[in-house]
């Protein structure tokens, strides 16, 4: 994962310890007993989740365990996962790796114009049935503040629907508990820890990377924030004063932009 050791660098790993604890706190996304199968890609999310989640594991006052899962789409030229194992011994978390030809049906064999949707529920219906096998009750993503904000306008603009993912969710058929410990934490700060303590990222090799809706609307709310300073946490004030799936206006989380514009994690370092 680099030279910087997440041991070394628990200067770092606060800020995103504080926004994680608060959201699982807030909305009681840890019970005792829990095994916890944490969804990880290469990407800088679900990585910073899974630190997130190993440090919080050796303080926190409600007992869990944690286990790392990878769901390998079976792109064509493969994915080296080295990195990431290499990560998860260095954080004592077991790492397990589950292959699937997502990547062949979406891209080969349905051809698919507008693969994301489908692409994703393939994602977590493999990640559910993972996370079964290997004894979890509970599975953690890395959406994070950003993701909800963007999520909500995706939503509204292509589906004309006011909704979003959940904080936490209860699958009934698989009876797994889905949580995302993540969504105080803006996308700066996560930028901010993946460099600043290497993390094993690697670049998408997904032939729709960069090229979604999502990155429209993020384009697109990256320009309304310049002309209109706080857009985005007006948009996620909103969500919680409507309590829209699941989201809640929680009184200490007012200060919540005041925290996120600390001037001690600059735009040049985000």
């Amino acid at each position: 994962m680099g030279s910087l050791s997440i041991r070394k660098s628990m200067e770092h790993i606060k800020r995103i310890l504080s926004y994680t604890r608060r959201a699982i706190d807030d909305y009681g996304m840890i019970e005792a007993g829990d095994k916890i199968a944490v969804g990880v890609s290469a990407g800088k999310d679900s990585l910073t989740l899974l630190c997130a989640m190993s440090e919080l594991r050796r303080f926190y006052p409600v007992p869990f365990e944690l286990v790392a899962v990878t769901v390998d789409m079976g792109f064509s030229e493969g994915m080296d996962f080295s990195g990431i194992e290499a990560l998860c011994r260095e954080l004592d978390v077991p790492y397990h790796v589950f292959p699937t030809e997502i990547y062949k049906i979406i891209f080969e064999v349905r051809k698919e114009k507008n693969p994301c949707s489908l692409c994703a529920k393939m994602r977590r219906g493999a990640l559910h049935s993972a996370a079964k096998e290997l004894g979890c009750n509970s599975v953690a993503l890395g959406h994070h503040f950003d993701d909800a904000v963007e999520t909500l306008m995706l939503n509204l603009f292509f589906e004309g629907r006011i909704g979003c993912f959940s904080p936490v969710t209860y699958l009934s058929r698989k009876q797994i508990k889905v949580i995302r410990p993540m969504i105080y934490l803006p996308e700066k700060d996560v930028r901010y820890f993946s460099n600043k303590v290497q993390l094993p990222v690697s670049a998408s090799p997904c032939p729709a990377d960069g090229n979604t809706q999502r990155e429209e609307i993020k384009r697109l709310l990256a320009d309304l924030e310049r002309k209109h300073d706080g857009l985005r946490y007006r948009i996620f004030g909103a969500m919680q004063r409507g309590e829209i799936d699941g989201f809640r206006e929680i009184s200490r989380m007012r200060g919540i932009k005041e925290y996120a514009n600390d001037e001690s994690i600059g735009e040049e370092d985000a």
